[in-house]
């Protein structure tokens, strides 16, 4: 039975469970439990085992080197989704100390599977989000790499932070602008949409992109911005027809 399967007092009490049997293993040394949830094929179920070990670090100081040296072990694993719930883990430690998890963004990031490769992407906007100065610098040289997949990860990753605050990631991105690979430029177009319709952004955005030299992206970037404020109209702090207007008062295509 899944987890929304239950009923919400149900819910309350398997996560109670959960909590306090991740706890127990810590403390005894073991990873029985923290396994048995850790490869649940439940989303929540793993979930609620990796929020669990968060709390447990921030709570319990003196069980920090046990979860550092438990999550080190199971990043070993062969099953996927322990790999996946140890990134996802690292990722909560990582809002606030990660100095102290990089380490295992590192070796995420190049897993085999997806599903590890994703709870990177996840633990980056997470982390970024919180504490975006030390993620944005390891995210940095990652743009450089030779690996496609890898650039279009990172660029992916950053895009939260880049909601509220698109200055911190618009000169990233723009080491990305002449990138040749589709899918890596299609994600830089999508992210360049993403951070452009809360109070301030669009003006942030246009800025920076007026500094831009591949006008053929620019411009895809700014039709997707003006879709964007149609898809987004909801949340939008301005209607599409404003973003035009505001686009068309401010982007100098000649620059």
């Amino acid at each position: 039975m899944g987890f929304y399967d239950l009923n919400k007092e149900e819910r309350n009490l398997l996560v109670k469970k959960i909590n306090q049997e991740v706890a127990k293993d810590l403390i005894e040394a073991k990873e029985e439990r923290i396994i048995y949830y850790f490869s649940d094929d439940d989303t929540y179920i793993r979930k609620t085992a990796y929020l669990a070990i968060g709390k447990i670090f921030y709570a319990t100081p003196q069980l920090q080197n046990t979860i550092f040296s438990t999550l080190k072990l199971l990043l070993k694993s062969d099953d996927e989704l322990i790999r996946q719930t140890v990134i996802n883990a690292a990722g909560e430690i990582g809002k606030f100390h990660f100095d102290k998890i990089r380490d295992f963004m590192d070796i995420g990031l190049f897993d085999d599977h997806h599903r590890v490769r994703n709870a990177v992407i996840g633990s980056i906007k997470k982390m970024g989000e919180r504490n975006p100065v030390p993620v944005l610098a390891w995210a940095k040289p990652y743009l450089k790499h030779p690996d496609k997949e890898i650039r279009r990860e990172i660029c992916h990753g950053i895009e939260l932070r880049g909601r509220t605050h698109p200055q911190d990631i618009l000169p990233l991105l723009k080491e990305l602008e002449f990138d040749k690979t589709k899918r890596v430029s299609d994600t830089l177009i999508h992210v360049l949409g993403q951070i452009t319709y809360k109070k301030g952004c669009l003006k942030t955005v246009v800025a920076h992109l007026n500094t831009w030299k591949n006008k053929t992206l620019v411009q895809k970037a700014l039709d997707e911005i003006v879709d964007v404020h149609e898809r987004y109209k909801k949340f939008a702090v301005l209607t599409q027809q404003e973003a035009i207007a505001y686009i068309d008062a401010n982007y100098n295509s000649n620059n």
